[in-house]
């Protein structure tokens, strides 16, 4: 176990009133190592040839779901920093990321030749993994609003080999009235929006010190002109995710209460995951929300022995 930062009175309230009785599981959870999970780039080497490469190295790998032998937990203890300085992650065989991290891709399910908007993209993580379920056909567009974070989501590109991705620098709400105004829309989007993190309390504890309840309330409407703008340019029948790594309601229920009462051409479908999930939440304090909201998909750190994450599909209608 591990000694973490003390978590404020007021997070604690909240997380003890969303879990009751597994409150102390998940502050249980908090105090482990995060598991060193990393994905396979299925554009440059298959699972089976890298998981060999790997275990030439003794590392022993685990791959915890049939369906998706790219996902690979490294089980055995490594030198710090090895699993970034590994020459098969330095030429893009595998990327390292938090498992949680990649199950709004799975359920987004890119195909062969769509054109996907990914709104928020860096670092790339979720860019370079719909580029490998797409074989690196179609179109991506990875838009960026920062130009430092732009750097680093095209290195990964780069380095994962990944050709069939156009990447932008602009607001995500400037860039979805642009393409609204060019008459563009797609086949499938992914709004892994800005958060306040709470999801990611294992692998960076200092979370624990930047959270507070103000930025919870200005992400959240940041989140809803995110949402609200991307659904103006995706296709009919076209499908959306929206994902973050955080627990707060006001940042996942409360964000499609507002979406599915401001639109009435979507609907929320739902999804199946490789991982044990929990419904989305019907009430939150003083505030009820839409029934159809269950079917969202939370994602708490003591289920999975990954960190937290929050996620939802919504299809729109003719």
């Amino acid at each position: 176990m591990r000694k973490i930062p003390e978590a404020k009175p007021l997070f604690l309230k909240r997380m003890k009133s969303l879990l009751e009785k597994d409150f102390d599981n998940y502050m249980e959870i908090l105090k482990r190592e995060p598991v060193r999970s990393i994905r396979t780039n299925t554009l440059k080497i298959s699972p089976e040839k890298l998981k060999e490469k790997l275990e030439k190295k003794n590392w022993i790998i685990k791959q915890p779901f049939k369906e998706y032998p790219e996902i690979m937990i490294v089980e055995n203890n490594l030198n710090p920093g090895e699993l970034g300085r590994a020459l098969e992650h330095l030429i893009g065989y595998y990327y390292i990321q938090e498992l949680a991290s990649m199950l709004p891709i799975i359920a987004l399910k890119p195909k062969a030749n769509e054109t996907i908007l990914d709104l928020c993209s860096s670092p790339g993580s979720k860019t370079t993994q719909m580029a490998s379920f797409m074989n690196n056909s179609g179109t991506i567009i990875a838009n960026e609003v920062s130009l430092g974070r732009i750097k680093i989501l095209a290195s990964n590109l780069e380095r994962c080999g990944v050709t069939n991705t156009i990447i932008t620098k602009k607001d995500g709400i400037v860039l979805c009235k642009k393409l609204k105004e060019e008459n563009l829309q797609f086949d499938k989007i992914l709004v892994d929006a800005p958060c306040s993190g709470e999801g990611t309390l294992r692998s960076t504890p200092k979370t624990y010190l930047m959270w507070n309840i103000k930025t919870i309330k200005s992400v959240s409407r940041i989140q809803k002109n995110l949402v609200s703008s991307a659904l103006d340019i995706l296709k009919p029948k076209g499908e959306l995710i929206y994902s973050t790594c955080t627990h707060a309601p006001e940042e996942n229920e409360e964000v499609i209460d507002f979406i599915m009462k401001k639109f009435n051409n979507i609907k929320i479908e739902k999804i199946t995951l490789p991982v044990k999930s929990r419904k989305g939440l019907e009430k939150w304090q003083d505030k009820e929300y839409l029934e159809e909201i269950k079917d969202a998909c939370r994602i708490y750190p003591q289920d999975n022995d990954t960190e937290g994450f929050f996620l939802v599909k919504f299809k729109k209608l003719k």
